[in-house]
């Protein structure tokens, strides 16, 4: 057999690979042409045929350059504008881009309830005891509006409430208001105004369903349906829930169980403060969902098809040289690699049944609304006691009505190109982790307040660690870490966290704090103040009104909701708040003092005001604290100078 031999000088051509336009194509063929073909093409004119073909070959190569460019830059999250490959490199690095956002917003609903006489007996100084009649709201006659129930905007969108509205019901976070609406002729109450505040949210719940048939390995469902908010539920025919997760992998997910004696008996003590406790259940039944650039939305589920338990088709570390529960030892036995694609471990797939899915659809710009247009019940899902009068009933079922005192925002119509890049980037480098300070705090404030309202956070290092410390017993941990926390009382005023917010809190950051990381919950200390200020106006001014508008300022100013842990008072800018209201000609003094005192009300801390104070700054102490003006009606003190 003869084999033909290459020639050197064809290897040897110089062939450049740094072109990448068309021009630069084009005058490197001419070149080449020019140096090997010599005699065989020398006419480089426009009018040339030949000239067809090097164009054509330069026009190619561009197209090439092109792609191969464009392919390579679309690889790179900073690069890539794409919107199918920023979705694709999204999900992998963690983050769900949004199609939509809905908009929120405080609901108050109302409901009438008659009125009924209740006996009320009553003791006076000399031991004499009388029966008075007293008249009451009937709460039989409370409903409980369910959840997915929808209110309509006289602007046109749907809100929807994902809480239960329950009127029989009042407790710190869920207070019950009662006002007499209606009078009789002997002017009796004959109805009461029953009011409930919850969350609203745009958009409308949707069903579809889904016959599954034998099982199959990561089943995908897709929802044909624009502007997916969210997944509400995925029940199966056999009343199964599944559960929504980040990936298919993490098998851990929350559960909300109601603070009752039966499921804790330690902690029902509190339900008034944290109506719900949080637990973590295992669960195989779970989902993962991701939106394609079409906005449809997609739901996947595990790959566990096999109907034995896993430890009998792969090796159990716990019991592998105990043997499973017939006794028998699994040492020798083989097992088949390709049997772990049939496990749970990514999660269950449905066989067999039928899945009805619920979802959220709304939000966008357009789900924006002004307050006071929420009025009117579009869907109700309401249950009441039994055995109650038919027409009262009726009447009030009717009676149910609401209002938004707050505009509606937050509506948006989902993530561009370059949100989904910036947030996957933002999301990527948490991971889901608490790592930073700032961390720590945003998943302690967004424990959901269900589980315990939490009103300040403040986190440092354990002290522990402090070279100054000599105290025996103490373990240096560079990893540990104190979490101060302080919520509200029935008054708004700073309290303590109770035993069952510690306890879901504690729950609740388990799932994100880092390995190494040790956390201490403590209370942080509350420094309670008092104020004095005196002032000067002017002549045409009203006295008491300038004071008046004074105080008004100064309790503005310390609303606790705007002062966080370890927040110093700079006393120039209560000067400078005092000098601002019209009418205030000077500012003759500004004084703080402590407040203390259980018995009077107060924290029992007490604290050094003026061995605080430096440069015009009042600072709080070194463990943290927060100042608080817990009584401004008669902590804050103004006077009215005159000469």
């Amino acid at each position: 057999m003869a084999y033909n031999k290459v020639s050197n000088k064809t290897q040897d051509k110089d062939v450049k690979y740094l072109n990448k336009d068309f021009n630069s194509f084009k005058q490197q063929l001419m070149e080449f042409t020019e140096v090997y073909f010599p005699n065989n093409f020398n006419d480089f004119s426009e009018g040339n045929p030949g000239m067809m073909f090097l164009e054509m070959a330069a026009y190619v190569g561009d197209v090439l350059s092109f792609y191969t460019d464009t392919q390579l830059k679309e690889s790179f999250l900073t690069l890539a504008q794409e919107k199918e490959n920023l979705y694709n490199m999204a999900y992998a690095m963690g983050y769900k881009p949004k199609v939509t956002t809905a908009a929120s917003t405080n609901l108050d609903v109302f409901q009438l309830v008659p009125s009924k006489i209740s006996n009320r007996t009553v003791t006076n100084e000399t031991g004499d005891t009388t029966i008075n009649q007293l008249y009451e709201p009937d709460l039989d006659y409370t409903l409980k509006i369910k959840p997915n129930s929808t209110f309509k905007s006289t602007e046109g969108p749907i809100f929807y409430i994902n809480n239960e509205v329950d009127f029989g019901f009042s407790s710190l976070f869920d207070p019950l208001e009662t006002s007499v609406y209606q009078y009789d002729k002997n002017q009796n109450p004959e109805y009461f105004l029953l009011k409930k505040t919850t969350k609203a949210i745009s958009g409308e719940v949707k069903t579809q369903s889904f016959t599954i048939g034998s099982a199959e390995k990561f089943k995908t469902l897709t929802l044909f349906d624009n502007n997916i908010i969210s997944i509400e539920s995925v029940i199966d025919s056999d009343g199964n829930t599944w559960s929504e997760v980040p990936y298919l992998a993490q098998d851990i997910i929350f559960e909300e169980i109601e603070n009752t004696v039966a499921n804790d008996p330690e902690l029902q003590q509190y339900n008034n403060q944290t109506p719900y406790l949080l637990k973590l259940k295992q669960s195989s039944r779970r989902f993962i969902s991701r939106f394609k650039t079409n906005n449809k939305l997609e739901i996947q589920f595990g790959a566990g098809i096999s109907d034995k338990a896993d430890e009998q088709i792969i090796p159990n570390p716990d019991n592998i040289g105990l043997g499973i529960k017939d006794g028998r030892s699994k040492l020798d036995v083989a097992y088949d690699p390709s049997n772990f694609l049939l496990t749970r471990a990514y999660g269950q797939a449905p066989s067999n049944t039928t899945l009805t899915v619920t979802y959220l659809v709304g939000g966008g710009l357009n789900s924006n609304v002004n307050s006071n247009t929420i009025t009117k019940p579009e869907f109700l899902i309401t249950s009441n006691k039994p055995n109650l009068n038919g027409s009262l009933l009726t009447f009030v079922e009717s009676s149910v009505i609401s209002t938004n005192p707050e505009a509606a925002i937050g509506g948006s119509n989902g993530d561009s190109v370059e949100d989904i890049r910036l947030n996957t980037i933002a999301n990527f480098s948490a991971q889901q982790r608490t790592v930073t300070k700032e961390d720590y705090l945003i998943r302690t404030l967004s424990l959901p307040p269900k589980f315990g309202r939490i009103a300040k956070a403040y986190i440092t290092q354990d002290d522990q660690i402090s070279t100054l410390i000599t105290e025996p017993g103490k373990i240096p941990n560079p990893s540990a870490l104190n979490l101060y926390t302080l919520g509200y009382n029935q008054n708004k005023h700073l309290a303590n966290l109770n035993t069952a917010t510690k306890t879901n809190l504690s729950t609740y950051l388990e799932q994100f704090r880092m390995l190494t990381d040790a956390i201490n919950i403590k209370d942080a200390f509350v420094i309670n103040l008092g104020l004095d200020f005196q002032i000067t106006t002017f002549k045409t001014y009203n006295n008491e009104e300038v004071l008046l508008n004074c105080i008004t300022e100064l309790k503005n100013y310390f609303n606790i909701d705007k002062w966080q842990v370890n927040q110093p008072i700079i006393i120039s800018e209560v000067t400078n708040l005092i000098a601002g209201v019209i009418g205030v000609q000077t500012v003759e003094s500004v004084g703080f003092y402590n407040k203390n005192g259980t018995s009077l009300g107060y924290s029992k801390y007490k604290y050094d005001f003026s061995g605080a104070t430096k440069n015009g700054v009042i600072y709080p102490s070194m463990d943290p604290s927060i100042f608080e003006l817990k009584y401004p009606n008669s902590d804050i003190n103004g006077r009215v100078t005159t000469y």
